[in-house]
């Protein structure tokens, strides 16, 4: 079953890819780009937090049924959506995606579904941070169902290296992908429910993971005591939490890397070698991640342009 799931999921990244074109939008709104790059700098310069939500954002949204928006979907009567599943809880900054769905209206309505601008945002989020940019293939279309229950199919920063293959490849997604699509863990901030496992009772033998550098392990655990109550407690992803570049994977070798996940593709020959390349060199890393991010948004099963970003048609 799990092959026959995998096998229609690469059929339907297929299908999609080729249903979307970088000139998507050339007739119909042609300063769609323009209009979401200026909402996602306004909110830059007010808060520096920006740019890692709204790249999580469309990784979270992306793993679900496809980059379809319904991570944005508010949850409503009976129905707890997305954003309000367990893994989803500390994601933020959707005020962004609603100016920038707001400016796209007025300029072009019913025209731009959120999820190409939730892509645009995310391509945005990278190139202000210093990272590299690219064309956006657009086209997507916005889905009308958003359930927390299905958050559960998020790869959970607990994974070992079986768990990422798995969950990546069920995407249509390589390892040379969940390589070069974790270095987005060089923006933001992550709390200690998120690492806890590494720095307390880490099994039978070792109270902290061995694979920690001692120094950087004492002071994660003194952000972060054993019975720690402080719901912000934690600690960035990397030394350079605002700029995207190639720390993330400098710091993964030296065993200053925060998630079991992280750690995870030291596991692999495939992976380490790539998280190797990528330390050294900070333009292999931006190309792979270019081409990476490029497939995983390219998987979309929407069915409408929602008008308000929060609410289905």
């Amino acid at each position: 079953m799990a092959a026959f799931i995998t096998s229609l999921l690469m059929l339907f990244l297929v299908h999609t890819s080729n249903a979307l074109s970088k000139k998507y939008y050339a007739d119909t709104c042609p300063d769609v780009e323009a209009t979401v790059t200026e909402a996602v700098k306004e909110a830059m310069a007010n808060d520096k937090t920006v740019p890692a939500a709204l790249l999580r954002m469309h990784f979270h949204d992306c793993f679900i049924r496809g980059c379809d928006g319904s991570v944005l979907i508010d949850s409503k009567g009976n129905n707890t959506a997305e954003k309000d599943g367990s893994p989803n809880i500390s994601l933020h900054a959707f005020y962004v995606i609603d100016n920038a769905k707001k400016a796209v209206e007025a300029i072009c309505p019913g025209v731009v579904s959120c999820a190409d601008i939730l892509a645009l945002a995310a391509r945005d989020a990278v190139a202000l941070s210093g990272g590299p940019s690219w064309e956006v293939p657009k086209g997507r279309k916005d889905g009308r169902i958003s359930k927390a229950s299905d958050t559960s199919q998020l790869p959970a920063p607990t994974f070992n290296f079986s768990q990422l293959k798995q969950s990546f490849s069920q995407r249509g997604l390589s390892t040379r992908d969940l390589a070069a699509l974790s270095g987005g863990h060089t923006l933001g901030f992550a709390h200690c429910s998120s690492f806890q496992n590494r720095i307390h009772s880490f099994d039978a033998s070792n109270d902290i993971d061995p694979s920690l550098n001692p120094s950087f392990a004492a002071r994660i655990r003194k952000a972060c005591p054993e019975n720690n109550k402080v719901r912000s407690a934690g600690s960035t992803m990397d030394s350079t939490t605002t700029v995207f570049d190639n720390n993330y994977y400098k710091l993964l070798v030296s065993g200053m890397s925060l998630f079991s996940s992280d750690e995870a593709l030291l596991t692999n020959a495939k992976t380490k070698e790539l998280v190797s390349t990528f330390a050294t060199s900070q333009e292999e890393f931006y190309k792979a991640f270019v081409k990476s991010i490029i497939r995983m948004s390219s998987l979309n099963g929407g069915d409408e342009v929602r008008l308000d970003c929060r609410v289905v048609n």
